[in-house]
């Protein structure tokens, strides 16, 4: 019977794109802008509109192989070249190598009052002359109001709109228009968003004092694309878009195990440590030693010749390596050798998307084997807790994707841990791996550190409470001991250790004396034996003298006999013979 074969289905054909270059856009877009298409990005004032599209263009020209028309409505040719040089953008060099052609128009909105005439024609030839002269492919037009500032006539404003993007499209050029957000429409004029095939917004909002800028795709035509709000950067190396949502639970696990740098710990852990990509998180209270057992990581990491990342938001980076330091943890070594590198900021530096961004930034380009947050607990204090968790959650899957071991610390409630040991003001423990739980005890006028596994998926792990002991020699953990309903740390540990040592050395005194007495007793009885075995050898030898005393007089006795029977019968002894013998 012949095998049926299903059709084969080819898939269908995707719209064309030109990638944008910007870290983040083009996988949040499925590939970049819509070839040949005019993009609208619009927000409101110093929201990077002018600097998406710009490092479009640069990135177009220097990567793609796509040269571009920069044509600017407000501020000078000069004035964007000064801007963006700090971004690394050399814009003179580019315009030098006909990659990329700055063009100022002046729009003086006087004249158009004046004249009351006003269309885009003088545009199209000026801006058709430049595309041109390069052989651009893409087109940057900064901003649209800017360009129909002058005009009060709202009917001719839509037409000649109209026709713009129309003959964008007409010419095949990747576009991208920038617009002001108006109040009640995502543009100024509420038409600019329909007649785009590509709908950019960006947000600069303000919360609590603190800045933060997320982008967001309001529309694509004839694709899928990311639809939540994602939050951006622009940093030393240009736009930063954190593509959140696009990370999938897909990532590898590792079955390799790599230490802590704490014998004992690694202990507690199976024998071997963690996984090397796993998520470990240290909660307690403050003062429990989060932050020392954070940087034993780190330092760890690069004694076996690995990166490490450490994102601290308490301290400073000389105080963090001078606190160390008096531990026994080493780290401004590996700082000079370059393999740790210490990232210190407030939390309320920035919002947290873009310390989250920050954070992908540096990890993509450091590259690190382990990363460490301390805390993230304060990365609350600029937002809302319930904002919080699904960011670290974003951040534990980057890290996960590129097999980094991550370590967090994260500060609890404090003194009631002990009972609710999730109370936590970030409540990530279920997104970790392996949960190890500081809590300080206070007992006989003292306060001591205890640690235990809350848990580690995927490896035997120890359920017993140590006590964790930081001192100029180093982290040490240690055995706690029980006494009544608690355990004993500290001193009180210490004179249980006394007490118990004391208990042994009495014993081991009463089992010497017991053998010292068995033994004398021992030599007492073979002395015994001795005296009467000499006893039963004098008996013996008595007893055999007695024998030889009978049996002589026995012989005696006999000998005797014969000699008195031959004395009687006139038989001689001897050779004596009778007379009827002869």
């Amino acid at each position: 019977m012949a095998k049926l074969s299903r059709p084969m289905i080819s898939p269908p054909p995707q719209l064309s794109k030109a990638p944008t270059g910007i870290t983040g856009l083009d996988q949040i877009t499925g590939g970049g802008l819509p070839t040949g298409r005019p993009t609208l990005v619009c927000g409101s004032a110093g929201c990077g509109k002018t600097m998406l599209a710009l490092e479009f263009l640069v990135r177009g020209a220097t990567q793609f192989g796509e040269p571009g028309v920069f044509m600017m409505f407000e501020e000078n040719a000069q004035e964007l070249t000064d801007n963006v040089r700090s971004l690394g953008f050399d814009l003179d060099k580019l315009v030098a190598k006909k990659q990329i052609v700055l063009d100022h128009v002046r729009v003086e909105r006087s004249e158009i009052e004046e004249t009351g005439e006003y269309d885009l024609e003088g545009l199209f030839i000026r801006l058709g002359h430049a595309i041109d002269a390069i052989g651009a492919k893409r087109v940057v037009l900064d901003t649209v109001e800017a360009l129909f500032a002058g005009l009060p006539n709202h009917a001719i404003l839509r037409a000649e709109l109209r026709r713009l993007f129309r003959w964008l499209k007409d010419r095949g050029m990747t576009t991208i228009i920038t617009g002001e957000q108006g109040e009640a429409s995502i543009t100024r004029y509420g038409l600019e968003e329909y007649v785009a095939d590509c709908v950019i917004t960006l947000d600069h909002r303000v919360a609590e004092q603190i800045c933060t800028r997320r982008l967001r795709v309001v529309k694509y035509r004839g694709t899928a694309h990311g639809t939540n709000e994602y939050p951006f950067i622009i940093g030393e190396r240009g736009m930063s878009v954190l593509p959140i949502t696009s990370l999938q639970l897909d990532h590898r696990a590792s079955t390799e195990r790599i230490p802590s740098g704490i014998a004992a710990l690694d202990a507690m852990l199976g024998g071997q440590g963690v996984y090397r990509g796993s998520s470990v998180l240290f909660t307690g209270a403050s003062g429990t030693g989060k932050s020392s057992l954070a940087a034993k990581f780190a330092e760890t990491a690069c004694r076996r010749g690995e990166r490490a990342l450490l994102f601290a938001y308490e301290e400073s980076s000389e105080q963090l390596l001078r606190n160390m330091r008096s531990i026994g943890i080493a780290l401004a070594p590996w700082v000079k050798k370059g393999l740790l590198q210490i990232q210190c900021s407030r939390p309320s530096m920035h919002g947290l998307e873009q310390h989250l961004v920050m954070m992908h930034e540096m990890v993509l380009a450091f590259r690190p084997g382990v990363v460490v947050v301390d805390p993230i607990s304060n990365l609350s204090l600029a937002d809302s807790e319930a904002e919080v968790k699904p960011t670290l959650m974003r951040l534990i899957d980057l890290v996960k994707q590129l097999q980094i071991t991550s370590v967090f610390t994260s500060l609890t409630s404090g003194g009631t841990s002990a009972t609710a040991p999730e109370d936590s003001q970030v409540g990530v423990s279920s997104l970790m791996d392996t949960w190890l739980l500081l809590r300080n005890v206070e007992f006989n006028g003292e306060r001591n550190r205890l640690i235990h596994v809350m848990k580690s998926r995927g490896m035997a792990h120890s359920n017993q409470v140590r006590e964790f002991v930081l001192s100029d020699a180093g982290i040490d953990l240690r055995a706690v001991y029980l006494g009544g309903d608690r355990v004993l740390t500290g001193t009180a540990r210490v004179a249980q250790e006394a007490q118990e040592r004391a208990a042994a050395g009495l014993r081991q005194e009463e089992h010497a004396r017991k053998l010292r007495q068995l033994a004398a007793k021992r030599k007492a009885l073979e002395a015994q034996i001795a005296a009467l075995r000499t006893e039963g050898e004098a008996a013996e030898e008595d007893v055999n003298f007695a024998i030889a005393q009978e049996t002589l007089q026995t012989m005696n006795t006999q000998q005797n006999a014969g000699a008195m029977a031959a004395l009687r019968g006139g038989i001689k002894s001897g050779n004596s013979r009778t007379k009827g013998s002869r």
